[in-house]
């Protein structure tokens, strides 16, 4: 077979068990009911207890984008895990996972693109797909809620648990696959969503305040309008390459940041509000996870049929962002 292009093959996902309502944080912050909801689109989400691991959550979900797909373990050749919280510093964690998968014959590395790493993970297993016509398994996951400053209004109120998980396989069909992408940073939105110490810029010290070890959002509102702003900009020009138009793309899977949010870039794009898939309210937001926790419930609830076409995007802290447009 030559190799043309990869497709998506198979979709997983997985959340921990334990549910957690607005309820329970707009009591602790003391915030009216309904707060959280009229502002973000959440209503609850899902948070990790004690002796769950990122590793794990990942694998959950790796395993039934596998299974989804019905490839042989020794197929894939390369496992990409986008995550912000991996179970250690050092060493990285996707090792682990395709161990723990079973995956004896894949590379395994983690790539640190906070919101919009499940982007670039995709972009990377297909180039390595069409490159080497070998499988991938790209999975993102993150257990937000052990970053998270509960008295930090922000991003207490945003974020989850979970992780989400996708198979590309070699494909010589060059009318599918990823069409185009492009993708962006803007580093001089460094400092607007942060954890300040733990890195080699601030080492871990005694002296260090714990709060810094957890992550802030100085300005809300600025990462707001420069999230809306990028993820039109590079949704636009990743249509525009492939020549695509708006009105010809069939699910829209935008990052779960705020559901204001993606409603404005659906609006500036001029896509179907229907053509949205949102998974915001039952799961809110775990950054790199949500696009393909979006996928996988997508997918269970109505099949992605080959031949859709699905756009992608993503802005998160860094700042990083970008589009990818797909044929399922």
């Amino acid at each position: 077979m030559q190799i043309r292009s990869s497709r998506l093959a198979g979709y997983g996902h997985a959340v921990p068990a334990r549910r957690v309502d607005n309820a329970e944080i707009e009591a602790r912050l003391g915030l009216e009911a309904g707060w959280i909801e009229r502002r973000t689109g959440i209503r609850s989400r899902h948070w990790a207890v004690d002796g769950e691991t990122l590793s794990g959550l990942a694998a959950e979900a790796g395993r039934m984008a596998l299974a989804d797909a019905g490839i042989d373990s020794d197929e894939i050749a390369l496992t990409l895990l986008a995550t912000s919280t991996p179970d250690h510093l050092l060493p990285p964690s996707a090792p682990l996972l395709a161990y723990q998968l079973g995956l004896q014959r894949s590379g395994g590395i983690d790539l640190a693109g906070a919101c919009s790493g499940f982007l670039y993970a995709l972009t990377l297993a297909d180039g390595f797909v069409r490159a080497h016509g070998r499988a991938v398994l790209v999975v993102a996951a993150n257990i937000l809620s052990r970053r998270i400053n509960p008295a930090e209004r922000a991003s207490a109120v945003l974020f989850a648990d979970a992780a989400g998980a996708v198979v590309l396989r070699p494909c010589s069909d060059p009318q599918r696959g990823l069409l185009s992408a492009d993708l962006a940073s803007d580093g001089s939105g460094y400092d607007l969503i942060h954890i300040p110490a733990g890195g080699s810029n601030r080492p871990f010290s005694r002296d260090t305040p714990g709060e810094d070890y957890l992550m802030t959002m100085t300005d809300g509102r600025e990462v707001f309008a420069r999230a809306v702003a990028l993820m039109t900009r590079t949704a636009r020009q990743a249509l525009e390459r492939a020549g695509v138009r708006a009105s010809e793309v069939d699910r829209f899977v935008p990052h779960q940041a705020n559901s204001r949010m993606f409603d404005a870039v659906c609006v500036n794009l001029n896509i179907d509000r229907e053509k949205t898939v949102s998974t915001i309210s039952m799961f809110g937001n775990s950054s790199a996870a949500t696009i393909p926790l979006s996928l996988s419930i997508a997918n269970d609830t109505r099949r992605i049929s080959p031949g859709e076409k699905l756009l992608l995007t993503a802005a998160g802290a860094g700042l990083t962002g970008g589009a990818v447009l797909l044929c399922a």
